[in-house]
């Protein structure tokens, strides 16, 4: 939101990929703030999906990525529309709430969430669920939770950053190194500085090496600083400031999505771990390389291996170097010479050519298993194709309407 802005082998990789395209689209009942042993435990979340394509997005996005997160670590996730299932009896089912794109406005369900939380309830937060005009509708969840006072500004459009971790001891950033990458969103900065508040302790950053931040000249942040996640140390909760995709407002189209970097879900997870009184670090999902076959038995291959961004990525004899070693990652991007694979101007259309550019965690970038043996890049709907077809050296990789045919199918490392 901007208020500025104006065969055997082959099923062992199918199922691989189902996993990893798992993660890009990726406790029993006790009383919510008893002691627990690490075990499952239940999340849920509240929204309202009304208000914004880039929060809309990202509500649906969570709603479906939540839910698959939990099978593999080990919680439930309920995503409601229902705020007033903000009370007590509803609240002592669950060890963590999650506020994704707004927060409680009416006296009852403030009072019960506030009560949830002194009583060691856990809470997740994300980006607009700290937007406020003003602190008076809730002068304890703007001043003394979160700690932010007001909204100051935001920088436009949305971007990747690179994050720096200020607390690496605090559960929710074990196993991190000093900078990840974030994915893509709209950032806010906020009326009070959290470095002079005792209770608020900061646990990332935006690094310095990663401004300017923002697209448009006007909004964007060419210096400062400006946490993105932190916790208040007199409650089990987290705040993050992100959870905006970017987005094509005139087609309603998502160009982004907020589980785009592994090393932020790993952050994200490890906070839900911790809020729901459990510790302890969350393993990043393991990663393949090697080459990747299609047509012909040609390989998928940079041109010239060259890392230049917009280099064409093509068909060509295999010859196993490294412009012909791609690396699946765990958020189904294809990385080759530090690179990812990447759709052309976000393109949707049919012909569309496939290049070689900077990792940045937008759509563009991000592969899925289809029928076939084909590889779907989500945000457009389309398959990988060899153009043609052809399986000549040097034929262009582009995206088309998925067909089911020769030259859409690959065989990804095992």
């Amino acid at each position: 939101m901007t208020r500025a802005r104006t065969d055997v082998p082959r099923l062992r990789i199918l199922l691989r990929l189902l996993a990893l395209f798992a993660v890009v689209l990726g406790f029993q009942a006790a009383p919510a703030h008893s002691a627990r042993a690490a075990s499952a435990f239940k999340v849920i979340a509240f929204y309202n999906g009304t208000y914004d394509a880039a929060h809309i997005s990202f509500d649906h996005e969570a709603n479906d990525w939540f839910p698959k997160a939990g099978a593999q670590n080990g919680f439930t996730y309920t995503a409601t529309t229902d705020w007033s299932r903000l009370d007590a009896a509803d609240l002592a089912g669950y060890q963590v709430v999650m506020f994704l794109d707004d927060y409680p406005h009416t006296t009852s369900q403030q009072s019960a969430f506030q009560a949830y939380m002194a009583g060691g309830g856990g809470f997740v937060g994300f980006h607009v669920s700290a937007y406020n005009d003003s602190t008076s509708d809730w002068p304890w969840y703007h001043n003394t939770f979160l700690g932010t006072g007001t909204f100051r500004s935001n920088s436009w459009g949305p971007t990747a950053e690179t994050l720096k971790i200020e607390n690496a001891d605090h559960p929710a950033t074990a196993g991190l190194p000093t900078t990840i990458s974030s994915s893509v969103s709209e950032w806010y900065s906020w009326q009070n500085d959290l470095r002079q508040n005792p209770d608020i302790d900061i646990l990332a950053s935006m690094d310095p090496s990663t401004f300017p931040i923002g697209t448009d000249p006007n909004q964007t942040w060419y210096s400062g600083y400006y946490p993105i996640v932190w916790t208040n140390r007199d409650y089990k909760m987290v705040y993050n400031n992100f959870g905006h995709n970017a987005m094509d407002y005139a087609t309603d189209t998502t160009l982004s999505s907020t589980f785009a970097s592994a090393q932020q879900n790993q952050l994200l997870l490890q906070e839900m771990k911790w809020a729901a009184g459990q510790s302890g670090p969350v393993t990043p999902p393991s990663t393949v390389s090697g080459p990747i076959s299609g047509y012909g038995g040609k390989c998928v291959d940079v041109a010239g291996a060259s890392s230049a961004n917009g280099t064409a990525v093509q068909l060509y004899d295999c010859n196993g170097t490294g412009a012909q070693t791609w690396t699946v990652g765990s958020t189904g991007t294809l990385s080759a010479l530090g690179k990812c694979m990447d759709v052309t101007s976000a393109g949707t259309a049919n012909g569309t050519k496939v290049q070689l550019y900077d990792c940045n965690g937008t759509g563009s970038q991000i592969w899925g298993p289809g029928a076939n043996g084909s590889l779907v890049n989500p945000q457009s709907g389309k398959c990988l194709d060899a153009t043609g077809p052809s399986s000549a050296n040097g034929t262009r990789l582009q995206i088309w309407s998925c067909a089911g045919t020769a030259n859409q199918r690959w065989v990804l490392p095992s």
